[in-house]
């Protein structure tokens, strides 16, 4: 299904943390199929702020069965849309929001009885929180450890809730809270999570059980040292999911190559809800969302980093070549998936379609 923004009403903001709020949205009975989704996946959010189109995508912190759409977002520092959020949002208000991205998603069958080992620093807490609440509802045979970072108690986003998870399924839900800048009273939880902290982490809570998947959210350095942590502590390759929620500093860790090689003029033909237009890229270095952008085209996108998945598209004909890709898994670029905000044409003529 093509990504495609509606315009829904705000049903609530609510404060979280001092600078964080969730917001919620009424989705219409005509759109519910449209907005079904999976735990981990995410929102783009649209508004026009000072006359510049701003978009923003934030990982949904419900799960599928509280039938909510609720995203958080935490204010930035100059950020134009967090501050928007922050400051200005209120219930009653239109956004344009799409529909349902994203591939860090965990499937929940109630048969299963697995370990789940979740891994978030601050607003990273809200695609986990969401894939937590769907693993200890629907497989009431697995078990879930949660450690979480944050700067202070006061800044833990949707502690109360998580504490309510951890009284409901006290059994199944391991909660650790690691502060860097307040002390719970021993050193193990005190500092930031990197691979020295998630090794002591893993010897303590983790050595005497092999999890049966690890997710990770959080910003670029503290996934790269967490991910970097659990492989050495031999959990396997396919078993670890990570989403950064910011676009990187740097393409570190990205599974893409530099490439130093020529740049190629191209005709590109783009598919998209059944129709087909033609541009002509030239080698400029320019990526295909950008040239298509130019020409009037209105494709899907969110971040243009590298991070989100929106733009993704697929490769019918030709060949084209990623700058970065945070995004695709690589069975889904093996199968020829490019994020178009990332791609180049590698062919004279390539064709790539939003509809496959």
């Amino acid at each position: 299904m093509t990504p495609t923004f509606h315009t829904l009403t705000v049903k609530e903001v609510r404060q979280e943390t001092e600078d964080t709020v969730s917001i919620a949205f009424d989705i219409p009975e005509e759109l519910m199929e449209s907005y079904q989704y999976k735990s981990g996946q995410y929102l783009t959010l649209r508004t026009e702020i000072d006359g510049e189109d701003i978009r923003r995508s934030y990982s949904l912190c419900s799960a599928p069965h509280e039938n909510e759409w609720r995203v958080a977002v935490k204010l930035v520092p100059g950020g134009q849309f967090s501050t928007f959020a922050n400051e200005v949002l209120k219930a009653g208000d239109k956004l344009d929001v799409m529909t349902p991205m994203g591939n860090f998603t965990i499937d929940s069958d109630k048969s299963h009885k697995r370990s789940i080992v979740l891994f978030a620093a601050g607003s990273g807490i809200t695609p986990i929180i969401s894939i937590a609440k769907t693993i200890l509802t629907q497989e009431p045979q697995s078990d879930v450890t949660l450690f979480y970072g944050n700067k202070s108690i006061s800044t833990i986003i949707f502690h109360e809730e998580v504490e309510g998870l951890k009284n409901e399924y006290m059994n199944r839900l391991r909660f650790i809270n690691i502060l860097s800048r307040e002390n719970l009273g021993t050193p193990l939880l005190k500092g930031r999570m990197d691979v020295e902290k998630t090794n002591q982490l893993f010897k303590v809570f983790l050595e005497t059980s092999t999890p049966d998947a690890v997710y990770i959210c959080g910003p670029e350095q503290m996934i790269l040292d967490v991910k970097e942590s659990v492989l050495a502590n031999g959990i396997d390759p396919s078993a670890v999911h990570f989403e950064l929620f910011t676009t990187p500093n740097s393409a570190k860790g990205a599974p893409v190559e530099k490439y130093e090689g020529p740049q190629i003029d191209a005709n590109v033909s783009i598919i998209l809800d059944g129709d087909r237009f033609d541009i002509a890229l030239e080698s400029d270095g320019e990526s295909i969302l950008d040239a298509a952008s130019k020409t009037g085209a209105d494709l899907p996108y969110a971040c243009k980093g590298g991070v989100c998945c929106t733009c993704k598209a697929k490769v019918l004909e030709g060949e084209a070549r990623m700058d970065v890709n945070y995004a695709l898994e690589p069975e889904e670029v093996e199968a020829g998936y490019i994020l178009t905000c990332q791609a180049h044409p590698m062919s004279d003529q390539l064709v790539v379609s939003f509809d496959d």
